[in-house]
């Protein structure tokens, strides 16, 4: 198929912003992926955060040839955080200044997609003007494995791939620069907030190409991490308690739901300093609540044939 811009397709403009640090063995996946784009963006800023592998070398060489890629280079960081990833998103915002554009996606730099992939969610976002940000599941690329949307919520948005209307993203404040991470999840929650919808569409995933940690004791820190950060963002302690022991039936099993409940507890007790607003808190705690109590009383909606054509478009994409 020959390649279009949105205009000639009549679906929004978009522009894509992509922070990368150290990703020179995995970043031409995605470089692959977008410049194979059907409808590709009118602009992409890729941000190299204090790459020092050959991370530059390789969007050079890919800027060189599509003009609308850009690459800006930002001098490394001595402190490591999750900020850093909106601090250099930030400085790709930046360069967009000017531009005339409907959409803009944060895309992380170890992903590849379908040719047709930003086409899809741009024709999502063109049907529902209310539809604030889209997005699709990710899937590992060694086994295929995606969440089950039968269970996991299907208007959160993985922060692998965030596709916003640009109303609703300048609405929101952009990203919120939190050091202990949760910066995908809380741009999710303001975009509702504001009064967008947010939604994961299963027709299609990304495949993720990082490898994941498989040490038992790497796992189990991870998951206290993750309650320590639930903490932080805000979850209500019932709804902790359900998320938890479903995380019991998950690898490491039993162990992975007793240390995330360790984290979150001990972050309790600390009393933690929460770095979202009271407002947020209040917001997505009702939603869980509210989320909690159609699940007890079964009114839950299922669509276990969009969670199985997912998963097979993963395994399929993936060999």
């Amino acid at each position: 198929m020959l390649e279009k811009n949105t205009s000639s397709a009549g679906l929004p403009v978009y522009v894509l912003v992509t922070p990368a640090r150290n990703e020179a063995q995995l970043i031409e996946h995605t470089l692959k992926s977008v410049v194979a784009q059907t409808v590709l963006p009118l602009k992409w800023v890729i941000v190299s955060d204090g790459s020092t592998d050959g991370t530059n070398q390789i969007v050079g060489r890919y800027a060189a040839e599509y003009p609308w890629i850009e690459l800006v280079v930002l001098p490394d960081r001595k402190e490591r955080h999750f900020a850093g990833k909106v601090l250099a998103f930030n400085r790709g915002w930046e360069r967009l200044t000017g531009l005339q554009y409907d959409v803009i996606g944060s895309l992380d730099g170890d992903l590849s997609f379908d040719s047709d992939y930003f086409e899809f969610l741009l024709q999502k976002l063109s049907d529902d003007p209310a539809l604030g940000l889209a997005g699709t599941p990710f899937a590992d690329s060694s086994t295929g494995e995606t969440y089950d949307y039968r269970f996991v919520n299907i208007e959160h948005v993985s922060g692998a791939c965030q596709l916003f209307r640009r109303e609703c993203f300048e609405g929101i404040g952009g990203y919120v620069p939190i050091k202990g991470g949760g910066i995908d999840y809380v741009a999710v929650v303001k975009t509702r907030m504001h009064g967008w919808k947010t939604r994961t569409f299963t027709d299609k995933v990304t495949i993720h190409h990082r490898k994941l940690g498989t040490a038992q004791a790497g796992k189990l820190a991870a998951k206290a991490a993750y309650g320590r950060k639930d903490y932080m963002l805000g979850n209500h302690p019932v709804w902790e308690m359900f998320r938890t022991v479903y995380q019991m039936r998950q690898p490491p099993f039993v162990l992975g739901g007793l240390a995330m409940a360790w984290g979150y507890f001990c972050a309790m007790a600390q009393r933690i300093e929460r770095p979202v607003s009271s407002e947020l808190i209040a917001f997505q705690r009702r939603e869980q609540m509210q989320r909690l109590r159609r699940f007890v009383t079964g009114r839950t909606t299922k669509n276990p044939r969009q969670a199985g054509m997912a998963q097979v478009s993963a395994r399929q994409a993936a060999k």
